[in-house]
């Protein structure tokens, strides 16, 4: 028998037999596809018999092919076998029916995953870290809105009003969204996401929740995207909506996805910690992220609006720089002697992939590691010299993204030339829209 048959067996006995399973495979975008697949028929899926296009990795934001990509009908369109990831296989609790969900990965013929896979690109990360004899442990904060449900997709969201416009840490907040929270966690025990804590956060209908920290990099990962479907399903459930896009208001914080990183030895010791002061591997890790933040932030801000979180006064950090415990910072060191020294990025928006994002930052702490070198002065140095800010340009960091060393070597040369493709063909399509301003502040002046 095999794991997943076992456990298909294991939901059909707690649960009972589904009538659908929902098969997930996330794209570049961090977007979710896949198929509805009839439950008659799993054996199929346990066998290799189900196929998607290779090209379901690699579309755009639009869900659009991209020619220059090199994949998609211009070559054929081929598909690839579809496997479900051990594990994953969990029910969709916010369903009026018995819908069951599984993530699953396409192989190639030769039974490989393929290198279009955001998954593969992280596994591939934890595997470096093996070879150096090192365990990374993470632990991810996502932070997302939610608002009344708009009356078309064009509609921007209407902040709840109802709620303090500087509603952190509120605790009323928390009573008064209380049973869409509570659907929010027993969903994340059923399907075994490691949920933490929940915070109201400063923007008006704006939620984070912490998750436990894992050695399990990609099983992080996994959680984070699952977690996403989590919020925005209950959510409709609530006749809400909820979103993860990075600056959905310009008067209101920005929504982000901090990585707390530390990074274990062969004997499970935190090679961070040290009993005073930053240890000098630590200092090489901040090194590391930092000196590589330029070159892929293009993964930590992947979309037009993503740049809208660089931009003066939008409640995020803008440079590549560091502190202690300091929020102002790009990488915040809330611990340094400790079991929990760590790092904490806070780059990112909460609209990124989550396998790319931590490729990206795991990524960077290695190649720091291996380097040796040491970051700047930290910023309560009040004599150092204010770091230049990352590019508001999001051209300007997919071309440096595409011809990044450090990029290719995280994410392999073909991903990298894939992902540029994509992004050059977005901003192409966008660029051409003329926005609603355009037309109140220009329209009856000329």
């Amino acid at each position: 028998m095999t794991e997943f048959n076992s456990a298909f067996n294991r939901y059909c006995k707690t649960y009972g037999r589904p009538d659908r399973i929902d098969l997930m495979l996330c794209d570049i975008n961090g977007v979710l596809r896949g198929k509805w697949f009839p439950a008659d028929h799993v054996e199929k899926l346990e066998e290799g018999g189900v196929r998607l296009p290779l090209s379901t990795y690699a579309p755009n934001i639009f869900g659009e092919e991209v020619e220059e990509s090199g994949y998609g009908i211009a070559v054929g369109d081929p598909d690839c076998q579809v496997f479900p990831i051990p594990g994953s296989l969990s029910p969709v609790t916010w369903e009026s029916s018995n819908v069951a969900q599984v993530l699953v990965e396409m192989e190639t013929i030769d039974g490989t995953i393929t290198e279009l896979s955001p998954r593969g690109i992280l596994s591939n990360i934890g595997a470096q870290y093996s070879e150096q004899g090192l365990r990374p442990v993470i632990g991810c904060e996502l932070e997302f809105y939610i608002f009344d449900k708009r009356p078309s997709l064009d509609s921007p969201p209407i902040p709840n009003r109802s709620e303090p416009k500087a509603q952190n840490y509120d605790m009323e907040v928390l009573d008064r969204n209380k049973e869409f929270l509570l659907e929010l966690q027993e969903a994340c025990k059923t399907q075994s996401l490691d949920s933490d804590v929940i915070v109201a956060e400063f923007g008006p209908g704006q939620f984070e929740v912490n998750f436990q920290h894992t050695d399990d990099i990609v099983g992080a990962a996994d959680t984070a995207v699952l977690f996403r479907r989590i919020v925005r399903g209950v959510a409709l459930k609530y006749g809400k909506e909820a979103t993860f896009m990075a600056k959905p208001y310009t008067e209101f914080p920005g929504s982000g996805m901090h990585l707390h990183a530390s990074v274990l030895n062969e004997l499970g010791k935190n090679i961070f910690s040290q009993p005073k002061g930053v240890s000098q591997v630590l200092k090489h890790a901040v090194s590391g992220v930092l000196s590589t933040m330029r070159d892929l932030q293009a993964i930590f801000a992947p979309h037009m609006n993503s740049y809208r979180r660089f931009q003066p006064n939008s409640f995020a950090p803008s440079a590549p720089n560091w502190g202690l415990d300091n929020r102002n910072a790009a990488v915040r060191l809330p611990d340094i002697n400790n079991k929990g020294a760590r790092l904490e990025h806070r780059i990112c928006g909460a609209d990124v992939n989550p396998y790319l994002a931590f490729s990206g930052i795991l990524g960077g702490i290695l190649y720091g590691i291996k380097e040796k070198k040491l970051p700047p002065l930290p910023i309560e140095i009040d004599e150092i010299d204010p770091a230049e800010r990352l590019t508001t340009n999001w051209l300007e960091a997919v071309e440096r993204f595409a011809q990044s060393e450090i990029a290719a070597e995280i994410f392999g040369f073909e991903y990298c030339r894939v992902y540029a493709a994509i992004r050059r063909n977005e901003i192409e399509q966008l660029s051409r829209i003329i926005p609603p301003i355009e037309y109140q502040v220009y329209l009856s002046r000329f």
